[in-house]
């Protein structure tokens, strides 16, 4: 560790990027502990675990996601998810309208630049929305628990309605959520990593030391008294968080390698045949663990809202059924991260890319036609191993539930050190991890580059 500690400190461009990167980090746990203007973060944070009551609910999973911003109602409390919300809504976009798929096709830079723009456009009408429905929720908490709010805010009104306090509400959370976009780019362009998947990893790493004390207390070590949590059912977690570290490095790194054979060429008068150990590795998982973000994200936004419009009613019957751990939630969270794993393969994949260079380098397939042919053959092979891939991840994300439901443990324990959450981390790290080793070995080659140079000046 040490080692590669040292050599990337050699290298200034790769040190720089990640200074940078933890910088931009940092900004962001800051803003997690700036509450709203005229909001009394310390009693929301008290109600709100009133209101949880300790289960596995949506706004404890919100709470997660973002690092205690939710529950401490911060200037980011809205997290990254309005981003991402908005990202998966252009890409549908993309992959349903052929003309909006043709010009980024066409000029991939310039539709970059275009999707990026409608992107960040979404983003602040879906942020408006949700700190519309955060201040309602907040102005719900002050009736029954006065003193959250500063009365000054609440007596400006309009139509009954608080009006300034709305105000000061929506226009601080929307660009707390702009701030962390903003964030999040710059990261992916000047840093390392990927800036969105990072603030979220971010986010989860913050509560490691309340999860750690959660557990130090129920299982009630000070006295004779058995505690919530035995070591038994420890045991089973330290278990299973080995086995989905594990097994979500299997699904995110492996293979399936369809091999490839060149056509003879005739190089300097004599026939040359590439060597026969040439391959195209298909990934199992080829989206890794974005289908997991975006499940999350896409199931919080419509269960938040339902959950702030009221519990008395047939909404509140709503918000019981779409809360995490039903068995509706996980069917749908199954159902989601199946059909995200499958769009992000067909909108990133291109077999027929694949397929026309082959044709170009004189590659084929032992067996296979060369063309539509070769196309067809590679779709079908991703179209499987994505279908187990998927269902692999869907395995590993809904897991600690089942385990929780069978145990009868704290449900937001399994649910930290297991499923979403783990498989986040997991995955962030491999990613990052690969690129810091991408930087490390092309830097390595520009020295032999340079060294072959040299030599060659010198004769």
């Amino acid at each position: 560790m040490f080692e590669s500690i040292r050599r990337i400190a050699s290298i200034p461009e790769l040190k720089t990027k990640i200074v940078f990167t933890l910088m931009m980090l940092m900004i962001c746990r800051i803003g997690a502990h700036i509450p709203v203007p005229g909001v009394n973060g310390d009693l929301v944070v008290r109600l709100f675990h009133f209101t949880t009551g300790g289960s596995q609910n949506l706004l404890q999973l919100m709470d997660v996601f973002s690092g205690g911003a939710f529950a401490h109602m911060t200037i980011i409390a809205l997290g990254v998810s309005p981003y991402i919300m908005a990202s998966i809504f252009i890409q549908l976009l993309m992959a349903t309208i052929p003309s909006f798929r043709r010009d980024i096709k066409e000029s991939p830079d310039q539709g970059r630049r275009k999707m990026g723009r409608w992107i960040r456009f979404l983003t602040v009408s879906i942020s408006f929305f949700q700190a519309c429905f955060l201040a309602k929720y907040v102005v719900q908490l002050n009736a029954g628990s006065p003193g959250i709010i500063v009365p000054e805010l609440l007596d400006f009104q309009i139509v009954g309605l608080p009006w300034l306090f709305y105000l000061v509400v929506i226009s601080t959370m929307t660009a707390g959520a702009m701030f962390l976009m903003w964030v999040g780019e710059q990261i992916t362009e000047k840093g390392i990593g990927n800036g969105m998947s990072l603030i979220i990893t971010i986010g989860i790493l913050s509560s490691l030391p309340g999860m750690i004390g959660s557990i130090i207390r129920q299982l009630n070590l000070d006295s004779q008294e058995p505690g919530q949590l035995t070591f038994s059912s420890l045991v089973v977690f330290g278990t299973l968080f080995v086995f989905i570290i594990v097994g979500t490095i299997l699904v995110i790194q492996g293979q399936r390698r369809i091999p490839l054979q060149y056509a003879r060429r005739t190089i300097g008068g004599t026939e040359a045949q590439a060597a026969s150990s040439a391959y195209i590795p298909l990934k199992i998982n080829y989206a890794g663990v974005i289908p997991v973000i975006f499940a999350s994200s896409f199931l919080m936004v419509p269960a938040t809202i339902v959950q702030f419009l009221g519990r008395n009613d047939f909404m509140g019957r709503c918000a019981a059924l779409l809360a995490p751990g039903t068995w509706l939630h996980t069917s749908i969270y199954v159902a989601l991260i199946i059909f995200f794993t499958y769009f992000w393969t067909v909108t990133q994949f291109h077999p027929e890319q694949i397929a026309s260079d082959m044709k170009k380098n004189g590659a084929f397939i032992p067996g296979i036609r060369q063309g539509k042919p070769t196309q067809d053959y590679i779709e079908s092979i991703m179209n499987r191993i994505t279908f187990v891939g998927a269902f692999f991840l869907a395995f590993i994300a809904i897991l600690p539930t089942l385990v929780s439901r069978l145990l009868g443990v704290d449900p937001m324990i399994s649910y930290f050190f297991g499923g979403t959450s783990l498989l986040i981390l997991v995955g962030v790290v491999l990613d990052t991890t690969k690129q810091i080793e991408s930087h490390l070995l092309m830097k390595r080659y520009d020295g032999f580059i340079r060294k072959s140079k040299l030599r060659r000046d010198v004769t």
